[in-house]
């Protein structure tokens, strides 16, 4: 009895099925996140912010930032962000950041472009021409860059093709260039201004296209087919083409009452369908949170994602994904969220046809005037039927500072003052709620 309870056949299959078990329990109970995302943090590095990020890989990222208290830095992550370190110290602000491979990478600043051949480990400069600094740089390879200045007496659009060595300028306006983006050596793109401009030959010539708008970012899967994000008159447009940027067709992305700001500022494809923006911010529980705007299907549909309300980022400024997994989301305060499941589970899309559909509201909010103001402005409203009505002022991480109207109102126009008396300078927003559901917000700014 003995032997058959304990030979080796038994008691391997008893420790297998333990092991299993074993598994199970820590699996279950590991510190894990629960949601899709997780936060992550930067050092303080004296309040600088993040200018630009990039990835690598899964585990290497860079960051660099502007300069506060007489220092910019270069950031680098070697555990997919969970951790950063001060790669390299400069004294002028860096503006961006981008790799050709693992171990080469440029990031330009004020007259000077630095460049690692080791993945970080040293960075040398390369001296640009005159005050030239770049409001934006495309790297194509190790030898040829663009640097894109929109302002100062020697702007435009300028090409090196040996490395930093020399550089020729390509294009100068009114307005100059403030973004620059090449699909390939010959195809390319710049916006100046609100115009937008195509090159087919490197650079050596410049299209405009006629009512296309510029870009705050763009990006093509291939010759034909392409999206940009842009802002006209404080409002954001989506935009895809697929024929090489002659045309572009603006697509939908979701707005209620409780965003703050329905806009992508900033876009990262995974591949012709998967596409994730950030730029937008939402009220949920009466606090500003950022927004995550994906599409599955290249932007016929846009949906968000707000990632779990442990994490209070009021804005995500950059986002980047590697693989339809794997990316990440931050904020220019030194913080942001990474997935390795492609994000939550759960994506809420807003049908095309309910947002073009126009809906005749029992009410209407009006912006207030004026508009900065200081201290004192009037917003106007009106109830087309009877309702109980407040109207609350929220700070810009969110938090309540005053409740205007609480009561039960009738039909009609209705004008109220709001006294900033005892505020900062600012920006503040008001919310129309009707029969406690929150139906507009609106924003404005007190100036002191």
């Amino acid at each position: 009895m003995f032997k058959k309870l304990f030979n080796l056949n038994s008691l391997s299959t008893f420790l297998l099925y333990l092991s299993i078990l074993i598994f199970i329990i820590a699996f279950n109970f590991s510190d894990n996140p629960t949601g899709g995302w997780q936060q992550q943090f930067m050092p303080d590095l004296n309040g600088a912010s993040i200018t630009d990020i990039t990835f690598v890989d899964s585990l290497t990222g860079f960051a660099v930032t502007s300069r506060s208290s007489g220092n910019s830095y270069i950031l680098k992550t070697t555990n997919g962000g969970d951790n950063w370190n001060i790669n390299f110290t400069h004294g002028v602000s860096f503006v961006t950041i981008q790799f050709v491979d693992f171990n080469i990478g440029f990031t330009n600043a004020f007259q000077k472009i630095f460049k690692t051949t080791n993945s970080g480990l040293n960075w040398n400069a390369i001296n640009l021409p005159g005050d030239l600094f770049g409001d934006d740089m495309f790297v194509l390879n190790e030898d040829t860059i663009w640097l894109a200045q929109s302002l100062g007496g020697f702007g435009g659009l300028f090409r090196t093709t040996n490395g930093g060595i020399n550089w020729t300028q390509q294009f100068s306006g009114n307005p100059n260039p403030e973004k620059v983006y090449m699909f390939n050596k010959d195809i390319g793109f710049i916006s100046a201004g609100s115009n937008l401009l195509k090159t087919t030959n490197s650079g050596i010539s410049w299209i405009l296209i006629p009512g296309a708008g510029g870009f705050l970012d763009i990006y093509f899967a291939d010759s034909l087919t392409g999206w940009k994000t842009f802002l006209e008159k404080n409002d954001s447009h989506m935009q895809k083409t697929t024929n090489g940027g002659l045309n572009w067709q603006d697509q939908v992305i979701p707005n209620n009452a409780n965003f703050v700001f329905s806009q992508i500022g900033r876009f990262s494809n995974v591949n012709n369908d998967t596409i994730w923006g950030v730029g937008g911010n939402y009220i949920i529980n009466g606090v500003v949170r950022g927004v995550i705007f994906k599409t599955t299907n290249g932007g016929n549909t846009w949906g968000f994602q707000i990632p779990d309300t442990s994490i209070n980022i009021y804005v995500y400024s950059f986002d980047q994904f590697i693989n339809k997994n794997t990316g990440w989301c931050y904020s220019s305060i030194r913080t942001g969220v990474h997935t390795s499941t492609g994000g939550d589970s759960v994506t809420l899309y807003t049908g095309i046809k309910s947002i073009n559909t126009e809906i005749v509201h029992d009410f209407e909010l009006y912006q207030n005037y004026p508009n900065p103001f200081n201290p004192k402005t009037i917003i106007n409203y009106e109830l087309r039927i009877t309702n109980y009505v407040e109207i609350r002022i929220y700070n810009v991480s969110g938090i309540e500072v005053k409740v205007l109207v609480k009561e039960k109102q009738n039909s009609g126009n209705y004008t109220i003052q709001f006294d900033g008396s005892g505020l900062s300078s600012g920006i503040y927003f008001y919310s129309l709620f009707i029969d406690g559901e929150r139906v507009d917000t609106k924003k404005m700014v007190l100036v002191r």
